[in-house]
């Protein structure tokens, strides 16, 4: 028996079948993986531009924090009153200048009676978005001439001065006259053309990200009839599991990752699944979307091809039954022998007969069956998540460009230098950006793994399917053109995709933010030496005026009528003690100033560095993806209407 179970799996029609039936398996599993990667880079714009403005805000809150006065510092206790006398007391013994000075000026601490706090400064006046660009997203009729703002005016009177940049669509740029704040944006001359816009205000670093934050949300928006088409769970956990069984510990979590959003409407992807469903809810059966969608689709295709496996093979087993009980009853008939034996024979041979005609018939129905789910159903969905990948990453490309433009602006932040030490707030605002920026670019390289995974797959089993029994090109029927056409052009397209320059370009601003969070962790470390030099040399004050006021009346070494003098005086040894523990703690004190300096430094140098990077290549990747995706889709549609007119004429 397992002789003949060997031979059927080595059939040729059966090992396609199996080959088939692994194939959708893959698909099934790649579509899952692909859905979970897909909302994970989603989430993953959110959280980045989220954790971004909080990270800014904390910064700007350390530059605020400069300008206020420092606690004061505890008064150290006076000396203890001595007992009174029979004789008058000599003069109090002068205490040496590096005693007297004794007042501890760090960030915080003060002298002893510091002077009242000056009044909070004015809180900054609202201004309105400085950039003045075509938004793609949301269409404004320009102002009538006779209707010109007093900003106009001012930006047409200035219009002499420093430089401004032309952005064309295709990324060009030109130097013309303009202020020289002008870093720019987009507006909208003709539809095929983005042009120039100029900066108009002055920005600090958080207004900078928060325009990144708010265009990171436009990106991750532009995802959502894609979601929607690749029918992602409404609860991102089960995404999370399926996807951490694909790609292992990449998925890892922050328990707050999904609370960081700037709005309170994209707090939680559950909300932002049901607003997705809202939106694109008119899509329906015309579409190939409506009659369950392609996550059903997927999976009733692998249980039609579970299905055609075993006819396949069961069929293949009848044959094979078949041709041993045939070749016995030519051999009954060729000896002459015994009557009842021969057609005992002869009908179990018809009985094999007709079980290959159900057998057959299976197949029959289950191929058409296979056939009807890829034609009526499976392409139209392909069709349009090609165009929904299309329409995605034009979208995220027109973002990441006006992103692209914003992060120029960094260069020319007008940031008063500060010497306020990294707060605890702070140090966990950059920790949180930087898993979040990891996360960003694990998800970027699952997205792709996930999505060449899916089309590998899918792009397998018809092969398998389509050429089971011929492998003739011009055998294939005009639907089956079509659908091997889409999913050949687009498996080849997915290869030309350069993600590596995206990718390192997210990476290299990892490793920046890497470098603010190890600086901050030196600054850490050397308050805490600051600190506890501080509280030693604080300590040993108080002892040695203790010492003095016991002592004092012998450890002076002039007296009035007196010259007495100490062979060891305790007094002396124990000043001597203080004022080391005092060149300590300046030490320690003018190397943690130090350290704050370059962490103050660092911080928007790293983001000068790291972002321009990492914007410049989300581009260029974003431009390609929507560029081979117009070209599959269109080439798509361009074999439809020649189907379509073939069809017409006679």
């Amino acid at each position: 028996m397992g002789c003949c179970y060997s031979r059927v799996e080595r059939e040729e029609t059966v090992s396609h079948c199996k080959s088939r039936k692994r194939y959708m398996k893959q698909l099934v599993e790649a579509r899952h993986a692909f859905s979970a990667a897909h909302v994970m880079y989603i989430r993953s714009l959110r959280s980045t531009g989220s954790a971004l403005f909080h990270f800014a805000n904390a910064e700007k809150t350390t530059h605020l924090n400069h300008h206020l006065p420092p606690e004061p510092q505890p008064i150290l206790p006076p000396p203890p009153p001595r007992a009174p006398s029979p004789m008058p007391p000599p003069p109090p013994p002068p205490m040496s200048p590096s005693i007297s000075s004794y007042t501890w000026t760090s960030g915080t601490a003060s002298p002893a009676l510091p002077p009242p706090p000056p009044p909070p400064p004015p809180p900054p006046p609202v201004i309105s978005s400085g950039w003045d660009f075509w938004d793609p997203f949301m269409q404004q009729p320009p102002p009538p001439p006779s209707s010109r703002s007093a900003t106009e005016e001012e930006w047409e009177a200035t219009t002499t001065t420093g430089s401004e940049v032309v952005v064309m669509a295709g990324g060009a740029a030109a130097s013309m006259a303009t202020p020289a704040s002008g870093v720019v944006g987009y507006s909208k001359e003709t539809p095929s053309e983005l042009a120039m816009v100029v900066s108009r205000n002055s920005k600090d670093l958080v207004e900078v990200i928060k325009e990144l934050d708010d265009y990171f949300l436009k990106a991750a928006d532009a995802g959502s009839h894609v979601s929607f088409l690749l029918q992602v769970p409404s609860s991102g956990f089960s995404v999370h599991s399926k996807a951490s069984k694909m790609y292992g510990n990449g998925w890892s979590l922050s328990p707050t990752m999904w609370n960081w959003g700037s709005s309170p409407k994209l707090n939680g992807f559950g909300k932002m699944a049901h607003e997705t469903h809202v939106s694109v809810g008119n899509f329906g059966a015309n579409n190939g979307v409506g009659n369950g969608g392609h996550c059903s689709t997927v999976e009733r295709l692998y249980a039609w091809e579970k299905k055609l496996y075993q006819e396949v093979k069961n069929a293949k087993t009848i044959k094979m039954e078949h041709e041993n009980k045939a070749a016995m009853v030519r051999k009954l008939e060729m000896r002459r022998s015994d009557y009842v034996k021969t057609e005992k024979a002869k009908k179990e041979v018809e009985k094999l007969e007709s079980q290959m005609m159900v057998a057959s018939q299976a197949i029959e129905s289950t191929s058409a069956e296979i056939v009807k789910l890829r034609e009526t159903e499976l392409y139209p969905q392909l069709i349009e998540l090609v165009k929904g990948l299309m329409c995605m990453w034009r979208s995220m490309y027109e973002c990441h460009q006006v992103q692209e433009h914003i992060v120029q602006q960094l260069e020319y932040l007008n940031t008063i230098p500060s010497n306020n030490p990294t707060s605890e707030i702070h140090r966990q605002s950059t920790l949180q950006l930087e898993l979040e920026v990891q996360q960003w670019y694990q998800s970027f390289c699952n997205l792709f793994k996930a999505h060449r995974d899916y089309i590998e797959s899918l792009t397998g089993w018809l092969r398998l399917s389509l050429y089971q029994f011929s492998r003739n090109p011009l055998s294939r029927t005009t639907e089956e053109s079509k659908i091997y056409t889409l999913c050949e052009e687009w498996h080849l397209a997915v290869g030309r995709i350069p993600d590596n320059v995206a990718s390192e370009g997210i990476k290299n601003l990892l490793t920046v933010i890497h470098g603010i969070v190890v600086q901050q962790t030196e600054e850490h470390k050397q308050k805490k030496k600051s600190d506890s030099a501080f509280k030693e040399f604080e300590k040993k004050v108080v002892q040695l005026r203790s010492l003095e006021c016991k002592y004092s009346p012998y450890s002076m070494t002039e007296s009035s009528g007196s010259s007495i003098r100490r062979t060891k005086d305790p007094v002396v040894e124990k000043r001597a003690k203080v004022e080391a523990l005092r060149a300590k703690a300046e030490e320690e004190k003018t190397k943690h100033e130090k350290a704050v300096s370059v962490t103050r430094a660092m911080t928007l140098n790293n983001l000068q560095m790291g972002c321009p990077h990492v914007f410049q290549g989300i581009v260029g990747f974003s431009s390609v993806c929507m560029e081979v995706f117009e070209s599959v889709y269109n080439k798509a549609k361009a074999a439809e209407q020649e189907h379509d007119v073939k069809r017409i004429l006679p």
